[in-house]
């Protein structure tokens, strides 16, 4: 798998739209392809109905974010594709609500800097989904006109997965499903996570998050430079809440919450209700020692423990083809330094490549490949 793309936009959101739609048009494309196929085949949905309900969630970015609405038309200025249809792009978990086309895993964790070897604020993913992905989904840079920049994980068509801000927030996502889920009008859980980045405070991004009108399951885990942490699973019309426990908190793809509701991914998700206790298992001797660095997060995250369905997820040959799943990007962010690290999944098999979210936008950005693994190594 290859290292991502790197797309770095400045100015208006609706010219930064543009730019990113003119530059990724043919990736649109092949999203755009892949996903109306899944709307049209696992979810029955017509090319009326896709359109019908673009408009709508088109609408709701309007009302929800002015900024994620000014990136969605100005893409579709610059890629030809109609804005309703990016909007659908960015609802793919609600267009496929009931399909059972949801086997997304993912692997989240946040350590505190007082658990930390350097004093820093640490967040870290692993981002599991369909390896064929991958050739479609780039790191995305965005600056504003006030200065605010937000460096993301990003799917072609789409603005927003895990990241970090220049304002020290981070945000990484897993993905819930419960019996609250529905199709419907509502905020997309992928407008969510960029509300979130575009957050200056971590109260302003509970106020993304919390008060609005969700129709489907997800998690979101938030961290900051300031010090502090909190993973919020959402689902409709009700939260949940975890904090650090021991400096850590670990989260997959099953709610942890005491909620109302009834867990649809829980037994089905690969290793989920394991997931999180090995990684803390993992970081439990440094956490004590409160001296985790960087490269014990990048450990945990390659760890392949229990084979191919770990924190770091291998395709599984017995499954079919277009069926497969596995840790398409791996994450870790350092929040106080503004620094991101991502490595082409499987991570155990890839080197990290660091990019400084001060040093993007000025120039041509090179970043350094750092923890090798030893088999790219020799």
């Amino acid at each position: 798998m290859n290292d991502p793309r790197l797309i770095v936009l400045q100015g208006s959101y609706r010219r930064m739209g543009e730019e990113l739609g003119a530059r990724t048009a043919d990736l649109i494309a092949r999203s755009l392809d892949t996903y109306v196929g899944r709307f049209h085949d696992d979810a029955g949905l017509s090319d009326a109905d896709i359109d019908r309900w673009g408009r709508v969630y088109l609408d709701v970015a309007a009302s929800y974010s002015p900024e994620i609405a000014a990136m969605l038309h100005g893409m579709a200025a610059g890629s030809g594709h109609p804005a309703h249809r990016l909007a659908a792009l960015n609802a793919r978990t609600e267009m496929l609500y009931g399909t059972g086309y949801r086997d997304e895993g993912c692997t989240s964790l946040s350590v505190l800097p007082r658990y930390t070897a350097n004093g820093h604020t640490l967040l870290a993913q692993n981002w599991d989904w369909h390896p064929e992905q991958a050739e479609v989904t780039f790191l995305l840079a965005t600056r504003d006109e006030t200065g605010f920049a937000v460096l993301s994980l990003a799917e072609a068509g789409m603005l927003a997965k895990s990241g970090l801000n220049s304002a020290g927030l981070g945000v990484c996502a897993n993905l819930l499903v419960s019996d609250l889920d529905r199709g419907g009008e509502g905020v997309p859980y992928h407008y969510l996570l960029r509300g979130a980045l575009q957050a200056g405070t971590m109260s302003a991004a509970h106020r993304r998050l919390l008060p609005v009108d969700r129709i489907s399951s997800g998690n979101v885990l938030l961290a900051d430079a300031g010090g502090e942490s909190i993973d919020l699973e959402l689902a409709p019309g009700v939260f949940g809440t975890l904090l650090p426990e021991g400096g850590l908190i670990t989260h997959s793809n099953h709610f942890q919450a005491p909620l109302p509701l009834r867990d649809l991914k829980a037994a089905t998700s690969a290793l989920t209700l394991l997931r999180p206790a090995r990684a803390r298992h993992l970081l439990e001797p440094a956490l004590e020692e409160r001296r985790v660095r960087v490269e014990d997060v990048v450990a945990t995250l390659r760890d392949e423990w229990s084979h191919p369905d770990g924190i770091c997820r291998h395709p599984d040959p017995s499954v079919p083809a277009g069926e497969r799943s596995a840790t398409v990007y791996s994450l870790v962010m350092d929040l106080t330094d503004r620094v991101l690290w991502i490595a082409a999944g499987p991570p155990s098999r890839h080197a990290y490549l660091r990019w400084e979210l001060s040093s993007l936008f000025d120039g041509s950005p090179v970043a350094s490949r750092e923890f090798v693994p030893l088999a790219e190594a020799a």
